[in-house]
């Protein structure tokens, strides 16, 4: 789809069945929203008294080792000691728990801020000049369709082992969904709203700012939530190599010392920080975006 020359689409009047269709759309029950967010906090809360409760019971019954199922009371101890010092060193490998948080979040947000710069004007010059896009497109998708794994070692060759193989590994994760997200948000606006702009003198560049991005904003927080998953299932690789201070590091360094309620404390705060992250970017979008929950 090109912004120029694309014309608002004929209309045709809707035929009977889909009259039909959106009468029985009309006429479905829709879900109570009685108590809605206290009702949703106390099912949240009940859900993690079950797990908890559930991870209790297991190990209390020692079924299976401490080793492959540590107890809760194990991993708050890990927990605990990780955010203080003993003999004079931090936590575990010699930071403390924010610390190897921190790193691993600077990580992230590196490589995912990398992939906005790049990724949203890539979609949206795909989606509106169809030689670039038979060009550019299918290596978003092979990149989409790789490991980060796979990779990484090139990474390794080219970067180092700093921080820089990591960070290049995490945008590689992210890149493909926020892309893919502009493709889609640019293909969905509406192309009465492209002429509208057009017919009241509206440059290209006007129409690019004022009309098609605003209107790709949902779909943007959409990849960009998207890529955020992504890059944090990536970090534990990313940080097999060099990667302390790093919260994937740390869990990765558990292995040589049979660690394993370390390892379920950091996955555990790996869980907790992606779940942070993705409600402060879905309220980002509710400001950015306020129209979208209106509709």
């Amino acid at each position: 789809m090109a912004l120029d020359g694309l014309t608002t689409p004929p209309t045709t009047p809707p035929t009977p069945a889909v009259d039909d269709e959106r009468d029985a759309m009309e006429t479905l029950p829709r879900p109570s929203r009685a108590g809605g967010p206290l009702r949703s906090l106390a099912y949240t809360t009940l859900s993690i008294v079950i797990v908890v409760g559930g991870w209790w019971l297991l190990s209390a019954l020692d079924i299976w080792s401490d080793l492959i199922l540590p107890s809760p009371g194990a991993v708050w101890d890990a927990f605990t000691y990780s955010l203080t010092s003993h003999d004079g060193r931090p936590g575990y490998f010699d930071a403390y728990l924010w610390e190897h948080l921190w790193a691993s979040l600077w990580r992230i947000l590196d490589g995912i801020g990398r992939a906005a710069v790049i990724g949203i004007p890539l979609g949206i010059a795909i989606a509106t000049w169809r030689p670039f896009a038979a060009l550019v497109e299918p290596w978003v998708n092979f990149l989409r369709a790789l490991p980060p794994l796979a990779y990484f070692v090139l990474l390794i060759f080219w970067f180092g082992i700093g921080d820089e193989s990591k960070v290049w590994l995490l945008f590689g994760a992210a890149l493909p969904p926020i892309t893919l997200a502009t493709i889609a948000g640019v293909q969905r606006v509406r192309g009465d709203r492209l002429d509208a702009a057009r017919s009241l003198g509206a440059s290209r560049s006007q129409v690019l700012r004022v009309t098609v991005l605003p209107s790709i904003l949902p779909d943007l927080f959409v990849g960009l939530r998207v890529a955020t998953g992504f890059a944090w299932t990536t970090i534990v690789a990313a940080e097999t190599v060099n990667g302390l201070p790093g919260i994937g590091g740390m869990a990765w360094a558990t292995r040589s010392q049979n660690r394993s309620d370390i390892a379920l404390m950091c996955v555990i705060v790996i869980g907790l920080t992606a779940i942070a992250m993705d409600q402060v970017i879905k309220l980002a979008e509710r400001l950015a975006v306020p129209w979208r929950h209106h509709a």
